[in-house]
Order: C-alpha cells, then structure tokens, then sequence
C-alpha cells in the first residue's frame, strides 16, 4: 500500500482515512468482541467479506499499526493477528457504536447483556475488555 497524502488535518478526516470503510472496523470488531485471530477465521464473519478486500486491510491495518500479525508456530504459512496498544484505545470508540445502533436500529443484533452493560458500567467493561486484549 502507498502511503498517500492526507486530504486535510482534521482529526475526523484522521480517523476515516485510516478505518473509514466498513471493513476495517469489521476485523477490528472480530478481533476485539469475537475472539478471531486468523485470515480463516476472518473470512467466516456474516458480512462475507472478499478474500482480495480481507488481504488488503489487514496490510492496511498492520501498516498503520492498528495491528499485528505473527506467524503461527505450529503452521508457518499461518499468520495470527492481534490488536496493538493502538488498536485496543479504539475500545471505547467501538462500544460507543454498539450502544448507538442499539438505541437506533430495532434489527440490532448485540446481545442484550453486552449493551446494558456498556450503558451501565461502561469504564469498567472498557478496562475488562482492554485488559483481556493485552493478554
């Protein structure tokens, strides 16, 4: 991927260069609530993303240090992504979302103890989640 010139400094215009697609922001979800870690695991998320989109921004994402890949020890043309430092402060964004769909699409599909207890207790889902993502 080249690295291209900003279109401004604005910090919106920051963040949507970097995950302004719904894909980007589908693997970071996989790899923050869902557990994925693999291209294999990836590609069976319900949005069925392509296989030439997922190889992509996943270098996209490795390339802006959202994330990591390491190779697999047990299987060397496997690679295992994870979220960076940077990546997981995306935590409170990402559950930011969650709780807005929740309140304005009736066909959201979060379970309904993973809203309330963003909406409840958000600080400490956010410490638990980023804590479990740091292991």
């Amino acid at each position: 991927m080249v690295k291209q010139k900003r279109k401004s400094d604005c910090p919106i215009n920051f963040a949507l260069e970097i995950f302004g697609d719904k894909w980007s922001l589908l693997i970071i979800r996989d790899l923050m609530f869902k557990g994925k870690r693999t291209y294999g695991e990836f590609l069976l998320s319900e949005e069925k993303i392509a296989t030439n989109i997922l190889a992509d921004r996943l270098m996209m994402l490795e390339e802006v240090a959202l994330i990591k890949s390491k190779m697999d020890k047990g299987n060397k043309s496997k690679y295992n992504y994870t979220l960076t430092e940077k990546g997981i402060d995306l935590v409170p964004v990402l559950l930011e979302i969650v709780k807005w769909s929740a309140k304005h699409d009736k066909n959201n599909a979060a379970p309904k103890e993973f809203v309330d207890r963003v909406k409840k207790d958000r600080e400490r889902f956010i410490k638990e989640i980023t804590s479990q993502l740091k292991q």
